[in-house]
C-alpha cells in the first residue's frame, strides 16, 4: 500500500498562506497553487485509497472528482455565517456510504490543517430520525454496543467517542439505563490525530486503512442501527 507521498508539505504551505490571506483576490492569485498543491493531490489519493477502502466495507465510496466527490469544496457558505470568510482554512476528504444524500450515514472522514490532522469515523449532527434510531439500537443490544463502542482495544487506540452530548436524558428513555451517557449523545465519532509528517509519508495511506479498519466496530453498529448494509 507504501508508495509515492501524495500529501506534501506544500499542501500545508497553501493552507497557512491561505490563512493569512483569506479572501477572493489573493485565491484567485493563487489557485493554481491550490489546484497543483492541495486538490489535484488529494483527488489521487482518492483515488489510490479506492482499493483499500472496498476491504474494510463495500457499501462506502472514494471518488476522485473535484465536485460532489469525496473532496470537500474549499470555498465557504457564509450565507447564515458571521464569519464572512470565502474560504475554509483547512481540506477534509469524506468517504461515504452509497446511500449518499438518500440517508443520513455514517462515514470516513479526513482532516488536514496546519498543526490539526486526523482521521475519523462515525456520525455528525444525525437528523433526529436518524439519532432516534441510533439510541434505538443501543437500547435494543447493549450488548452489542458494548462490544462496539467499549473494547479494550478500541479505547486504547481511540480514547472513546467524542461529540457533544444532551444535558438531560433524550425523552422516552430510562434514566437510569446503564448506557444513558451513550444515549444522551448527540454525535458518534472518533479521531486519531496524525502529525503533518505521518500524513506527508509513504505511509499515509497504511494510517488511514488502520483507523477505519478499527473503527469498523463502531461504524458498523451505526450504519446497521439506521438500516444500511455495511
Amino acid at each position: 500500500m507504501a508508495g509515492n507521498a501524495t500529501i506534501t508539505p506544500a499542501l500545508f504551505k497553501f493552507l497557512k498562506d491561505l490563512k493569512a490571506n483569506n479572501n477572493r483576490d489573493w485565491f484567485a492569485a493563487n489557485k493554481p497553487r491550490y489546484i497543483a498543491d492541495v486538490r489535484d493531490p488529494l483527488l489521487r489519493l482518492i483515488e489510490d485509497f479506492a482499493g483499500p477502502l472496498a476491504k474494510i466495507s463495500e457499501h462506502f465510496e472514494a471518488i476522485a472528482s473535484a465536485q460532489g466527490g469525496s473532496l470537500f469544496r474549499i470555498y465557504r457558505d457564509t450565507r447564515f455565517s458571521k464569519d464572512k470568510k470565502p474560504y475554509k482554512e483547512n481540506v477534509g476528504v469524506h468517504f461515504r456510504h452509497e446511500a449518499g444524500c438518500s440517508a443520513h450515514a455514517p462515514g470516513f472522514y479526513l482532516h488536514l490543517e496546519p498543526g490539526r490532522c486526523f482521521a475519523g469515523a462515525g456520525i455528525w449532527k444525525p437528523e433526529p430520525e436518524a439519532l432516534g434510531q441510533i439510541r434505538e439500537a443501543i437500547v435494543e443490544d447493549p450488548a452489542g454496543w458494548k462490544k462496539a463502542s467499549q473494547g479494550k482495544a478500541f479505547l486504547d487506540y481511540f480514547g472513546g467517542i467524542e461529540g457533544e452530548s444532551l444535558k438531560r436524558p433524550p425523552r422516552g428513555f430510562d434514566p437510569e439505563h446503564p448506557y444513558i451517557d451513550d444515549l444522551k449523545r448527540k454525535d458518534f465519532f472518533i479521531l486519531k490525530h496524525f502529525t503533518q509528517q505521518e500524513l506527508c509519508s509513504t505511509n499515509c495511506l497504511k494510517l488511514m486503512s488502520e483507523v477505519y479498519r478499527k473503527a469498523t466496530p463502531l461504524t458498523r453498529f451505526l450504519t446497521e442501527a439506521v438500516g444500511l448494509p455495511y
